[in-house]
């Protein structure tokens, strides 16, 4: 490993190390989560025009995070105002709630733990009351669910549910596109608002994968069904604030040409990767100046691929966004000095920031492939897999995306950047064991347990008795094509059984996790991040 880097390791530690000490019980759980400050952006580039622009948007995501608030929890301040241990509130505000997100355990005293249906429906309502209800909005990702005054169910729109903060949204929104003079920002602003205000985001989708001249952007909505963990409908409210990296972004377009050759180079049957994306798909390298509600909450997403509506991909295709600030921050922090406890010095070698990076842009141009409605019945993923959908797509995008980097650094065909496929599958896998801190109680840190699971079956590593890692990089190859083509198949066909029995087979946690936890835990390397905004 490189000097600098190995120094940089050593910096990050020693940073995480002096931090202040405290007599909390939530010290050392508040500590998980490393702070990275996100700098004010060089604006140089920027008209005043974009810069009010900007500070518009900011004021839309502080609406947004207030609505995740009530939309996960309920009333912030009176939770807030409840705990009085500092260390405790730091917590809560890290998970948005009492809940631990890597858990779903309750750490404040009069809350039981989070319920797998969240906010978006009763407490007692039952999956077979769900679907024995006659009711033409319930699947929709936009309504929550409600008791009637009569102990019904009734469906409450995320419009109407959320009607102060809307429009207080979509106000920012118009007045931006006021302010901005580039015509195809201002067509997506106004798209959006009035998206938000009727939750219909087929044409807003489209006017955003249309936004392709602009320096900043705006990610705003309920994207990701991440939070439904009773039935993986409901979608949750979140924003990120962007600036566009134009150099790399310009790098990164050259592979968006590919899309079909990608999709049809996945492993497995061909009947099960019959979705053909839209052509109108982009890869944009953005550095995050702003995260809110959902996005903020607990694990930090590093990537995007957006939008999930299947209509628009088939008719335009998917935008992939790499935060390559908080991917340098995820790296430094957490995957460089994870590799020094977890892999044997010569396996070390194969580690670069380089190859996390282009494993990451390849998993988000994952989940744009494969399949996004059944090949037999035309009904969606999501509908036919009801729960498992979501714990099944990180499979393949995680699965699939490494895949995709072996495929093309076997001929050297990311430019400038010359890895091998070994040191691809070696960064994934550090990737791997650290994310299974992830806990089963998130559809991300299932799918990084079922993947480790099976992984270590078909004997594609070892773990010695000092605790550190030899990969088989040949098995490890081989038994992601497998798995990859096992979800694809399962997706294509809807096949709920098999999804529930991949999850109650591999999903459990074992010995060498827990062990690999505490080893992680004494070198103090943290979980996950949280950003400390300029």
């Amino acid at each position: 490993m490189r000097k600098s880097v190995l120094f940089a390791i050593l910096a990050s530690a020693l940073v995480v190390s002096c931090a202040k000490s405290s007599d909390s019980p939530y010290a050392r759980s508040v500590a998980d989560y490393a702070v990275v400050t996100i700098p004010a952006p060089d604006l140089s580039g920027i008209t005043d025009n974009g810069k009010q622009v900007l500070k518009l948007y900011r004021h839309a995501a502080d609406e947004v995070d207030a609505i995740y608030w009530q939309q996960h929890f309920g009333d912030k301040q009176a939770l807030l105002d409840g705990i009085s241990d500092p260390d405790q509130k730091t917590f809560a505000e890290i998970n948005y709630g009492p809940w631990d997100r890597l858990t779903g355990k309750s750490f404040v005293d009069g809350y039981d733990d989070c319920l797998p249906g969240a906010g978006f429906y009763p407490a007692d309502m039952t999956k077979e009351e769900f679907e024995a209800w006659d009711s033409p909005d319930k699947n929709s990702p936009y309504t929550l669910i409600r008791r009637a005054p009569d102990g019904s169910l009734e469906t409450v729109w995320y419009h109407d549910a959320y009607k102060e903060q809307i429009d207080k949204i979509a106000n920012y929104l118009k007045v931006a596109a006021e302010i901005t003079i580039k015509p195809s920002v201002k067509d997506y602003l106004l798209a959006k608002a009035d998206a938000l205000q009727t939750d219909d985001y087929y044409k807003s989708s489209l006017a955003w994968m249309d936004m392709d001249d602009s320096k900043m952007d705006l990610v705003i909505g309920p994207n990701e069904a991440a939070d439904d963990q009773l039935l993986g409908i409901k979608r949750s409210y979140e924003a990120f604030v962007l600036l566009k990296n134009l150099a790399r972004t310009e790098e990164l377009m050259k592979y968006v040409s590919r899309i079909e050759d990608f999709q049809a180079a996945l492993p497995g049957d061909p009947a099960y990767k019959t979705f053909q994306p839209g052509t109108g798909s982009n890869i944009f390298s953005c550095d995050a100046l702003y995260y809110a509600g959902k996005a903020n909450a607990g694990v930090k997403v590093i990537a995007l691929n957006l939008p999930f509506d299947a209509d628009v991909q088939r008719d335009r295709g998917t935008r992939t966004i790499l935060l390559e600030n908080v991917i340098r921050a995820k790296y430094d922090n957490i995957i460089a000095p994870a590799a020094q406890v977890l892999l044997e010095t010569e396996t070390t070698e194969h580690l670069s920031s380089a190859v996390f990076f282009w494993n990451i842009v390849f998993r988000e141009v994952a989940h744009g492939l494969g399949v996004k409605e059944t090949i037999d019945g035309g009904v969606s993923v999501e509908e036919a897999l009801g729960s498992a959908a979501v714990t099944l797509e990180e499979i393949k995008a995680n699965a699939a995306g490494v895949l995709m980097v072996c495929d093309l650094q076997n001929h050297y065909d990311i430019q400038h950047n010359y890895f091998t496929k070994n040191d691809a599958l070696a960064t994934f896998f550090v990737s791997l064991v650290r994310s299974e801190r992830f806990g089963e109680a998130s559809a991300l840190g299932r799918a990084n347990i079922i993947i480790y699971n099976w992984l270590a079956k078909a004997g594609a590593f070892q773990r010695k008795p000092s605790g550190q890692y030899t990969i088989n990089f040949e098995k490890m190859e081989a038994a992601l094509k497998d798995l990859t083509a096992l979800v694809l198949k399962t997706q294509a066909t809807g096949d709920k059984v098999t999804a529930d029995e991949l999850e109650a087979q591999y999903s459990k946690r074992s010995e060498d996790y827990y062990a690999d936890r505490v080893n992680l835990g004494l070198a103090k390397i943290p979980a996950d991040i949280r950003f400390n905004f300029k």
